[in-house]
């Protein structure tokens, strides 16, 4: 073993223990992108408590609060996975919002606008990818769960995360989803697929989003499939007021998280205020 406790060795089986425990893929990706990322910035220095706070000490200047302890969960992890508990970092202390912030959540005008420029550019699947997402609240991960069999019941049975739970397809959407496979002859398996076959990945449908905000006049910042996540809890939430089951729909565990999809900009907040009229 290295003098290092942190290898390219030990990285590896520490993910594949992770793998054992049933983290998602999306879990491992990032652990592992940032664990190389802690390798990279150790390179010919000696693995230290001192050397770890220089390092987080630089996050803090590149990524937000949140960010920078995401990277921090994963070396605390994988430092006590090894027994090098004298190695582990205290998080940042976070003030918990109370507000969304406007400029980042996604408008219901802006997901028309987003659309309708992937149709214009003939792209219908992307134009399909994002409506499902939005109309039906499932994680982009989750994808795959759409298929031909989940479009003839019209309903998707999804396992993520040890957890299942049904995800019910609207009737337009099923119309519409309906008219696309047709047309691409697909007969089985998963609909939102590559040229090859294969379920689209995260990165895919993250990079054609993207490539929409110009045509779709929409702030790139705002444009990346958990938005639509967030638009559709929104939604929900507006018509329902029941947040034990969005949390449902959503396959939360905890119920604190859902909370987050569902805050009030301040701008709303200050509506309300104001029809309070309890200034006399």
């Amino acid at each position: 073993m290295n003098a290092n406790c942190l290898s390219q060795k030990n990285i590896e089986i520490y993910l594949h223990y992770l793998k054992e425990q049933e983290k998602s893929t999306g879990t491992l990706e990032k652990y592992k992108r940032e664990l190389y990322e802690l390798l990279t910035f150790l390179s010919g220095k000696n693995e230290s408590k001192e050397e770890l706070i220089s390092w987080k000490a630089k996050l803090e200047q590149k990524y937000c609060p949140a960010g920078v302890n995401g990277r921090l969960v994963a070396a605390n992890g994988f430092f006590s996975f090894f027994g090098r508990y004298d190695l582990r970092m205290k998080l940042l202390r976070i003030q918990k919002e109370i507000f969304a912030k406007e400029e980042k959540e996604l408008t219901k005008a802006e997901y028309a606008r987003l659309v309708h420029a992937a149709e214009k550019k003939g792209n219908q699947r992307l134009s399909l990818v994002i409506q499902t997402i939005c109309a039906t609240g499932i994680r982009v991960s989750e994808l795959q769960y759409i298929t031909m069999d989940s479009l003839k019941k019209g309903r998707a049975e999804v396992n993520c995360k040890g957890k299942r739970r049904v995800i019910f397809l609207p009737g337009e959407l099923q119309r519409k989803l309906k008219h696309y496979v047709k047309e691409k002859g697909i007969t089985a398996g998963v609909i939102f697929r590559t040229r090859t076959g294969r379920p689209l990945n995260r990165c895919n449908i993250w990079s054609d989003m993207k490539k929409l905000c110009k045509d779709a006049q929409v702030n790139p910042q705002k444009v990346f499939p958990h938005n639509l996540r967030h638009l559709f809890a929104r939604t929900f939430y507006g018509m329902e007021k029941d947040i034990a089951k969005l949390a449902d729909l959503l396959g939360h565990s905890n119920i604190e998280t859902t909370r987050i999809y569902i805050m009030e900009s301040g701008r709303e907040h200050q509506e309300k205020l104001e029809k309070m009229k309890l200034i006399l």
